[in-house]
C-alpha cells in the first residue's frame, strides 16, 4: 500500500492511502502541539485492534456477542534498550464462552497480521528518487536465483519471463503496482491482490499453485482489464476525454442518431440482431455511450472481427459494458495462449450457469483419477482436515465441454461453494477449480456461502447466476449434491499446443451453433484478446439493454453533481425525472451516476431515497420529505450520524407538520437529546437555511471528488498509451 506523507503545521503530519487521512502530532513535551497521537502511539493502537479485529471476525462467525469482551494491550519497555519491548494482549471473556471457543479466540489473536509482520522483522528500504509520482513500479517479487525458469502448463513462457515482461509494461504505463495481501492457508493454493497505488479501484486478484503462477495471473488480469476497459465499466470519463478524438480506442467508430431513433445502419449484425433485439424495443438511444454521454455524436462502436469469415462487426461499447462484464477477456505471452485462458472462461462461466440453472447433479472424480495429482489431493486433504468436507467433481457434461468442479461444503453453517475451473487439460482445469475455491480467503471468509436449497425458482433467478459471476456467493440447488449423477464420469483431455487448443475449443462454439467476435489489443505490449459470444457468455439478460441500461445515468448525471446550483424549478424537475423513473430507492448514487464518491463522506453512502428527500427539503415540501424521513430510518443502513440527523429530522417535521403544535417548546430538549449541532443542521434544512447538509458541492469537473479524479488519472495514462500507439502505425 502506498501512503503519501504531507509537512502540515509546527510537528504535524498527513498520511493519505486510499480514501483514508490520519493525522499525527507530537506531545507538547516534545515540542508538538498535542493534537493528535504521534506515529509510535499509532503503531500501537494498531496491534491491539488488529487482534480485536481478528476476535470479531471469529466471534460473527460463530454468532458470539462481543458486548462483553474485552481486550487490551500493554507495551512492557526494556529499561536497557527501549527498542526491545514485549506487547502483552490480554482479553476477558463471560463465563457463558465454552473452553473451545475461548481457545479458537485465543487462536485467532494469534493470527493478527500486525503481530507476524512485527515477529517477522520487516526489511526497511530507504531511497532518494526524482519524483515519486514517476516512480514507476513497486517492488512485486524478489528476482529468481540462479536464472530459475519455471514453466507451467499453459504458458509459452517462463513464469519468471512472464512476470518480468507484464511488470514492465505497467512500469511503462506509470502503474505503481503494489501487492496488497497474499494468501496461502493450504498447500500449493495461492492467491493474492494487486492494485495501482494511484487508483486502487484498479486492482486484480491472482491464483494458482505456486507464488509465481499466481503474480502472473494476477498481472495478466490487471493488463486484460487495463486493455479491455474493464476498471473503468460505467464510469464517467470527463470532459476532457469525453471532447477527445477517442475515447475509448482509436479504431472506435461513431453512428449518429437517427430522427427516429431506430437502430443505426452498420451497427451489429442480422445474427446479433436476433439475438439483442428479438422484439424491435432495442433503440438507438439505449446504445449511446455511458463513459463520455456524447449524445451528440452518437453511438460509440468498437470493431470485433467475426470468427467465422473474418468480416468486422462494430459492437456499441454500451452493450459491451451493460452485458458482458468481464467475462471473455485475458492477456497472454502469446495471442494462441489468451485465446486458450478467454474461451476456457467463457466455457467455464456458461457451463457452471447452465449446471446451477438446470440442477445438474454432477459425477465424481474417481479418487483413482485424483490421486495422479497428489498437489491437489494434499490442498483438498488440507481443507478437509480443517472440517470443510471437499467433492471433486467432473462437470464436462459427458465430455462436451473441457470444465471441473470443486465443492465445498461448510458444516458449521450449512453453506457450500460451488467453484469451478475450465482448461483443455483436465489437470489445468482442477486446479484452477481449486485455486478459484480459495482466492482471497480466509478460513472465516468459508463462512459466507448460503445454504443449497429446493427452491427452483430462487436457483433459477437470472441474479442468482451474476451473483455465483462476481463472487459465487449464489444458491446452489440440493439436487446438485444427488448421488445419483445425470452423466457418467469422463476422464477428458484436449490438451495439446496453444494453438491446437485454441481451435479445439472454437470448434466446440461451432459445433453448438455458436457466433464469436474477436477483439485483439496489442497496443501496451502483451496481446490480449476480447471474446462475445452473442446469446451464451452474458452475464446480465440482455433485456437490461432496454430496461436497465447503465447509461440512464445520462438522465441524471449533470444535475446531480450541480446539486447545489439548480433553481427550484430545476429541483423540482429532477425530483420528479427520479420519482417517475421507478428506480428503486436504495440504489446509491455512486452506481447511478457512475461517479465514485469516497464512501466515507455523505455523498458515498447516498442513495436515490436520500438525494430526493433532500431535494423535497431544499423546495419545502415537507410532508413528502417527511414520508421519505420515515422509510429512510426503517430500512436504510447509513452512519450513526447520519441515523441521528433524520431521527431528529423526523421529530421536527412531525411538529412542523402539526398545527397544534410549536417548534419553540420543544427545540431545548430537542437539543439536549440530538446535540446543537445535529440541531441546527436539522432546524435549517426545515426552514431552507441549510439546503443538502453533508454533501460537499462538486460539478461537472469534479471538483473535490479525488476518488474518482484518481481514476480518471488512471485511464488518462491509458488513453495517451493509445494515442501514441495510433501514431506509431
Amino acid at each position: 500500500m502506498e501512503i503519501k506523507v504531507n509537512f502540515l503545521d509546527n510537528l504535524r503530519l498527513e498520511a493519505k492511502f486510499d480514501d483514508f487521512t490520519v493525522v499525527t502530532d507530537q506531545p507538547i513535551r516534545y515540542k508538538g502541539d498535542g493534537s493528535a497521537p504521534s506515529p509510535f502511539d499509532y503503531f500501537l493502537a494498531s496491534s491491539a485492534m488488529c487482534a480485536a479485529y481478528f476476535v470479531k471476525v471469529y466471534c460473527v462467525a460463530r454468532d458470539i456477542p462481543t458486548e462483553n469482551i474485552r481486550l487490551s494491550q500493554n507495551n512492557i519497555v526494556d529499561p536497557e534498550n527501549r527498542y526491545n519491548q514485549i506487547f502483552k494482549i490480554q482479553v476477558e471473556l463471560p463465563d457463558d464462552i465454552s473452553e473451545k471457543d475461548r481457545q479458537g479466540i485465543l487462536r485467532s489473536i494469534d493470527r493478527c497480521t500486525v503481530k507476524k509482520v512485527v515477529q517477522t522483522g520487516p526489511e526497511f528500504q530507504i531511497e532518494v528518487v526524482e519524483n515519486l509520482d514517476e516512480d514507476a513500479q513497486a517492488l512485486l517479487m524478489g528476482a529468481p536465483e540462479g536464472g530459475t525458469r519455471t514453466f507451467i502448463e499453459g504458458k509459452d513462457l517462463p513464469l519468471e519471463e512472464t512476470i518480468a515482461n507484464m511488470s514492465a509494461i505497467l512500469a511503462d504505463l506509470g502503474m505503481k503496482i503494489e501487492i496488497a495481501s497474499w494468501r496461502n492457508i493450504v498447500p500449493h493454493v495461492w492467491s493474492l491482490h494487486i492494485r495501482d497505488a494511484g487508483s486502487p479501484m484498479c486492482f486484480t486478484n491472482g491464483k494458482g499453485a505456486t507464488k509465481e503462477s499466481a503474480l502472473c495471473s494476477a498481472l495478466g488480469e490487471f493488463i486484460e482489464r487495463l486493455s479491455c476497459n474493464f476498471f473503468y465499466n460505467d464510469q464517467f470519463f470527463g470532459e476532457e476525454i469525453a471532447q477527445a478524438d477517442f475515447v475509448h480506442y482509436p479504431n472506435e467508430k461513431w453512428f449518429a442518431l437517427r430522427d427516429d431513433d431506430e437502430l443505426p445502419q452498420g451497427i451489429l449484425d442480422d445474427y446479433c440482431l436476433a439475438i439483442y433485439n428479438p422484439d424491435d424495443e432495442l433503440q438507438g438511444s439505449h446504445l449511446i455511450d455511458t463513459n463520455s454521454g456524447r449524445t451528440d455524436r452518437g453511438i460509440c462502436a468498437l470493431p470485433f472481427t467475426r470468427h467465422s469469415d473474418g468480416e468486422t462487426v462494430y459492437f456499441p461499447s454500451n452493450l459491451i459494458e451493460n452485458l458482458y462484464l468481464s467475462n471473455g477477456m485475458s492477456a497472454g505471452n502469446t495471442l494462441q495462449e489468451a485465446q486458450v485462458q478467454c474461451l476456457s472462461e467463457i466455457f467455464e462461466r456458461a457451463v457452471k450457469k447452465q449446471i446451477i440453472e438446470e440442477e445438474i447433479a454432477l459425477p465424481d472424480v474417481p479418487e483413482a483419477v485424483l490421486a495422479k495429482y497428489p498437489h491437489l489431493v494434499e490442498g483438498i486433504k488440507a481443507l478437509e482436515a480443517q472440517g470443510f468436507p471437499v467433492l471433486v467433481k467432473d462437470a464436462s457434461l459427458g465430455g462436451q465441454f473441457p470444465v471441473a468442479c470443486v465443492t465445498l461444503m461448510n458444516p458449521r453453517t450449512g453453506g457450500v461453494f460451488a467453484s469451478f475451473g475450465a482448461h483443455p487439460s483436465f489437470h489445468v482445469a482442477l486446479e484452477r477449480s481449486l485455486t478459484e475455491l480459495l482466492q482471497g480467503r480466509s478460513f472465516e471468509g468459508l463462512n459466507d456461502f448460503q445454504p443449497p436449497t429446493f427452491n427452483s425458482m430462487a436457483v433459477t433467478e437470472p441474479n442468482n447466476f451474476v451473483e455465483h459471476f462476481i463472487d459465487s456467493s449464489g444458491l446452489v440447488s440440493w439436487r446438485f449434491f444427488s448421488a445419483r449423477s445425470d452423466y457418467a464420469f469422463c476422464e477428458w483431455d484436449f490438451s495439446g499446443t496453444n494453438q491446437e487448443e485454441a481451435d479445439y475449443l472454437f470448434g466446440i462454439l461451432a459445433e453448438i451453433g455458436k457466433e464469436v467476435y474477436v477483439a485483439v489489443y496489442e497496443d501496451l505490449g502483451a496481446p490480449v484478446c476480447r471474446m462475445l459470444v452473442p446469446g451464451y457468455s452474458e452475464v446480465y439478460p440482455i433485456e437490461d439493454l432496454v430496461w436497465d441500461n447503465t447509461n440512464k445515468a445520462l438522465e441524471f448525471r449533470e444535475d446531480i453533481l450541480n446539486l447545489h446550483r439548480l433553481t427550484n424549478e430545476q429541483l423540482a424537475d429532477l425530483v420528479e425525472r427520479l420519482e417517475e423513473s421507478q428506480l428503486d430507492n436504495y440504489i446509491d448514487i455512486i452506481t447511478l451516476i457512475g461517479i465514485e464518491f469516497d464512501e466515507n463522506t455523505v455523498w458515498g453512502q447516498l442513495t436515490i431515497l436520500e438525494l430526493k428527500l433532500l431535494i423535497y427539503l431544499a423546495l419545502q415540501q415537507h410532508e413528502e420529505a417527511y414520508e421519505l424521513v420515515e422509510a429512510f430510518l426503517q430500512y436504510n443502513e447509513n452512519t450513526v450520524e447520519r441515523g441521528l440527523f433524520y431521527r431528529a429530522m423526523s421529530a421536527v417535521l412531525e411538529v412542523t407538520l402539526d398545527d397544534e403544535l410549536e417548534l419553540d417548546d420543544y427545540l431545548p430538549n430537542f437539543r439536549r437529546m440530538f446535540g446543537e449541532s445535529t440541531m441546527d443542521a436539522v432546524v435549517g434544512s426545515v426552514n431552507g437555511s441549510v439546503r443538502f447538509y453533508g454533501l460537499a458541492p462538486t460539478n461537472m469537473q469534479l471538483e473535490g471528488l479525488d476518488k474518482h479524479l484518481r481514476l480518471i488519472e488512471s485511464y488518462k495514462k491509458l488513453h495517451a498509451a493509445r494515442a501514441a500507439s495510433a501514431k506509431l502505425t
